[in-house]
């Protein structure tokens, strides 16, 4: 029995996990969630004064931005911490609705531009880096920011970060129609490396909606789930991360905007197609740190860094319908130390292109199919009898009433890839509060869709490296 309990114990070991022993059988890990920290960290994000639109960067050797948390660079207008929570879960619900028509459209063949003629939309015709992370909220208004400069002399932006997106765009002048954002809207006629593309050339083709203006100019849309979307000319232009430039980056210069972008100016994209920006610098690697999304701290996105010798490493798989999204090699789940019951068939990608598992900057709440789900949310139940409930939340069905007491034990939570690699995922990354009396839920939800997600929630704190070149995603805990 000794030896059986030390393996037990050995191999959940993290700085965040602890075992305790039972005389009568071998005990099931649990993590700490310090409720006190959580609730503080509510109450100061409605007070969080902007980061401003001055920022810098240190020169490194290799590629890096900073990134920042949505909340940091935005001030909130919600009145309350709960107000806060609702809008990010509409938000993030639009999101998921975006990724998964996205999917169901690549796999079944059917063109966005087939829906919806894009024309209707371009009235507005008249003729080694490093910066830092933010975050945001949605496939819209984005969950993390990086400070940007574009053209020269170069304008700084904030652009939204997202792995689920493969077109780079900015906001320009002159609007047909333009949303809110920071930072002056980008001129593009004073920037010297401003060079539009013309239809026959390769980046115009690699588009999945574009059309020709005047037999020559190419014109790009780019729409969202939810409505959202952005529509204007092609061009190349010179992108600066931090004191490094990269020239000739295919980008969209927007000229009719729409959606839940506020705040920044533009997106980022770090999708797996071919005009993702880690696409276009022919990257080999690149990796990302999360900030707590209710922290005013930043990280950073960093190109060309190799995974560090301790990363948890799981494989990197692509889907031939879908080249934007990064598969994860996902074997199982366990909570408090047991396998979920349920077939490693649940996580794996068909040959038509449906199901596996995603990880993914711009969601926020891990999304699971619904027999997945359902078990992982009923072992956890089993797992937390003792804590008081509470009413559920939006798209949460699993909340406890945790303000009586400044900690709790919850059981661990932990994701099992091939080769029998096991991350396991700190409290704070599954029990979140939605307000700030002491409602915390289960950061988890169920989804109708084939697509399941690994959300933003679960990877704050960690560093995650997509090593493209050994198609390898790794994970090193507290690395930001």
């Amino acid at each position: 029995m000794p030896l059986l309990f030390f393996a037990a114990c050995f191999f959940f070991t993290a700085p965040f996990v602890h075992c305790s022993r039972s005389l009568l059988l071998t005990p099931r890990p649990t993590a700490v969630l310090d409720v006190a920290e959580a609730i503080e960290k509510t109450r100061n994000v409605l007070s969080f004064t902007p980061v401003g639109q001055s920022l810098s960067a240190s020169p490194t050797s290799f590629l890096s931005l900073q990134i920042y948390p949505r909340a940091s660079v935005h001030k909130t207008s919600h009145p309350d911490y709960k107000s806060l929570t609702m809008s990010r879960l509409q938000r993030d619900s639009a999101r998921v609705t975006s990724l998964a028509t996205r999917l169901d459209l690549s796999v079944s063949g059917i063109s966005k531009s087939d829906l919806k003629p894009l024309g209707k939309r371009l009235e507005f015709g008249a003729e080694g880096l490093e910066s830092p992370i933010v975050s945001g909220s949605s496939q819209g208004s984005g969950e993390y920011f990086s400070r940007v400069g574009i053209g020269k002399p170069q304008s700084q932006v904030y652009m939204v970060l997202d792995t689920g997106s493969d077109v780079n765009w900015v906001q320009c002048a002159p609007c047909a129609d333009c949303y809110q954002q920071s930072d002056p809207i980008f001129e593009p006629s004073l920037s010297s490396s401003y060079s539009p593309l013309n239809c026959e050339t390769q980046q115009c083709k690699y588009l999945d909606d574009s059309e020709c203006r005047n037999d020559r100019t190419c014109v790009y849309e780019v729409s969202y789930g939810d409505g959202s979307y952005t529509v204007g000319d092609f061009v190349t232009e010179t992108i600066t991360l931090g004191s490094d430039s990269v020239n000739n980056v295919a980008i969209g210069c927007g000229h009719n905007n729409e959606g839940l972008f506020v705040g920044a100016g533009g997106l980022l994209g770090l999708g797996g197609g071919p005009l993702s920006f880690s696409s276009q610098l022919n990257a080999t690697t690149f990796s990302y740190c999360l900030v707590d999304r209710d922290s005013d701290s930043a990280s950073t996105l960093e190109f060309d860094l190799a995974l560090p010798p301790n990363a948890i490493t799981a494989p990197l798989l692509r889907n031939h319908q879908l080249d934007t999204f990064y598969y994860l090699g996902l074997t199982g789940i366990s909570v408090g130390g047991e396998l979920l019951p349920v077939p490693q068939s649940a996580f794996q990608l068909d040959e038509s292109g449906n199901g596996g598992i995603i990880i993914d900057s711009g969601t926020a709440v891990t999304r699971l199919q619904t027999d997945t789900y359902n078990a992982l949310r009923d072992a956890f139940v089993k797992g937390t009898k003792n804590l008081p409930s509470a009413d559920n939340v939006a798209l949460f069905d699993t909340c406890y009433n945790l303000s009586s007491t400044s900690s709790v034990d919850v059981p661990t939570l932990s994701f099992h890839f091939p080769e029998g690699k096991v991350l396991p995922l700190p409290a704070k990354n599954y029990m979140i509060p939605v307000d700030s009396d002491g409602t915390f839920c289960f950061a988890f939800a169920p989804t109708s869709s084939t697509l399941s997600i690994i959300g933003n929630v679960q990877q704050q704190g960690t560093r995650v490296g997509f090593d493209l070149g050994n198609s390898r995603v790794g994970f090193v805990p507290d690395k930001c």
